[in-house]
């Protein structure tokens, strides 16, 4: 299925030449002849991408862009600008509003074709490591903390010789997620393994935290190798 994109430009002429060279290249493209006509059309509609012209009638492109990312649905939608404000102060007028690429006037198309390519693919690639909930995950962070959970791991049996008496009360769905965090699995590979959503998984690991008083997964597995708790 190919990339739906939405241009939103007051030239007829322009607006056009760049639809049809866009479609040729692969693209869907919606057409709107000014921002709020734009708007309309996003209220019902979400594209992957969106290429806008600066310079319009009623509302710029710089108030069009501040509408898209104030609201929650579009904040990470990409957005090109074409313009024939090509100086630099526009420019970086342009990016402190949240325009991904600045494109002026006049171009060569297939530039354009290649900033949305690498934009889409780019969006593509932070889906991959986003998480079921939209919150992309530190990668730092979790390897640093799969890291740390396998050490503690190679030590279970010394750990776990002589665990210190400890009662708490776990749910069976609470226990076989602390048993798949102790393993070194994720949300994501919990959710899978368990068959339940991301989300799930979160609550119930926010619930072992909250019993066992401890802030992070890998003070979990620690506390959990610790009492005998992790089976």
């Amino acid at each position: 299925m190919s990339a739906q994109l939405l241009l939103v430009d007051d030239e007829p002429g322009i607006r056009e030449a760049v639809k049809d060279y866009l479609q040729e290249s692969g693209f869907s493209v919606q057409v709107a002849s000014n921002a709020l006509e734009g708007w309309e059309w996003m209220q019902m509609n979400t594209p992957d991408l969106v290429i806008s012209d600066v310079m319009m009638p009623q509302v710029d492109g710089y108030q069009f862009l501040k509408q898209v990312r104030e609201d929650p649905r579009f904040q990470a939608l990409p957005v090109v600008f074409l313009t024939a404000k090509g100086m630099t102060g526009d420019r970086i007028q342009g990016y402190h509003a949240g325009v991904d690429a600045y494109l002026p006037k006049p171009f060569d198309p297939d530039e354009l074709v290649a900033i949305v390519e690498n934009l889409l693919a780019r969006r593509a690639a932070k889906a991959a490591t986003t998480g079921d909930d939209g919150e992309t995950p530190d990668l730092a962070e979790l390897a640093n903390q799969i890291a740390q959970i396998k050490a503690l791991l190679t030590q279970r049996n010394a750990i776990s010789q002589s665990p210190a008496p400890f009662k708490i009360d776990l749910t069976p769905r609470e226990q076989s997620v602390l048993n798949l965090v102790a393993e070194g699995l994720m949300n994501k590979e919990i959710a899978r393994r368990l068959e339940t959503s991301v989300r799930n998984v979160e609550k119930y690991v926010s619930r072992l935290f909250s019993k066992t008083g401890t802030n992070s997964r890998t003070e979990l597995v620690r506390f959990a190798l610790e009492h005998g708790l992790a089976k």
